[in-house]
């Protein structure tokens, strides 16, 4: 599968099913109205793992803007010139992906007269409208998203032997498990630093569904809040770029 293809799948699936858990949060008359902030947490890190395993083996599964530009600055990437192609990917399967939840939740959209939930839905927005203070929460939201990711290592198997020279390890591949511990991770962050702004740290997740919110025909919808838009794009780009340079510096 090439990459443009695998970004656009994984991205895809994690925008289904991230932000279809945040509209069977808040919309009405849903089976999860009302469900919360956890709900919503554990939802999103569900989505991060289930994209990831998808499509890892295909593209390394980056899903995020902030991620492909940092393992590119930190020299991981195999040429820069799949950056373009990876955002490209990631950016129409956030949009898509959007377009999907609202065609499903569709009648919802009609029962809630609430536009803020309605956007929420698709883009994330502060609870305290303080734009320099968003800006350092996605900073340091995306910070812990990638440089925890930069430190993983693959599990291995130390094959002992009679001399230094005759030991040696061997990497074990988990499979659809080894993906677990990103979704474990953007569950912990939303547990943890979600609270301020929505945690979008993903340019995509929130940029993309943003203009699938502009486009399509919700009923009753506010604007699409583009006076905050370059927050969840800069912010992460900000926070990925720190700790690739960090993790260049230390490890």
């Amino acid at each position: 599968m090439h990459p443009f293809l695998a970004e656009f799948i994984g991205t895809a699936i994690l925008v289904i099913l991230g932000n279809g858990v945040v509209a069977n949060v808040v919309l009405n008359r849903t089976k999860g109205q009302g469900g919360g902030w956890i709900l919503i947490t554990a939802g999103w890190g569900m989505a991060v793992y289930v994209g990831v395993f998808c499509v890892n083996r295909y593209s390394g599964a980056h899903l995020n803007p902030a991620v492909t530009v940092a393992l590119a600055a930190g020299g991981k990437l195999a040429s820069l010139t799949l950056v373009p192609v990876y955002i490209a990917g990631q950016m129409l399967g956030a949009i898509v992906g959007a377009t999907i939840v609202y065609i499903f939740y569709r009648p919802h959209y009609h029962l809630t007269d609430d536009g803020d939930a309605k956007l929420a839905t698709f883009a994330t927005a502060p609870t305290v409208r303080n734009i320099p203070w968003a800006f350092i929460c996605e900073t340091i939201g995306t910070f812990m998203l990638v440089f925890p990711i930069l430190c993983m290592v693959d599990p291995t198997i130390d094959m002992g032997g009679a001399s230094e020279q005759q030991k040696r390890s061997v990497t074990v591949g988990l499979g659809a498990l080894g993906a677990l511990p990103v979704g474990l991770l953007v569950f912990a962050i939303g547990m943890s630093l979600g609270g301020t702004t929505g945690y979008a740290i993903n340019p995509a997740r929130d940029l993309g569904p943003r203009i699938a919110h502009a486009f399509l025909p919700i009923p009753g919808k506010r604007d699409s809040d583009w006076g905050y838009a370059w927050v969840p794009v800069v912010g992460p780009i900000t926070g990925g770029l720190i700790a690739a340079l960090v993790a260049r510096l230390i490890l």
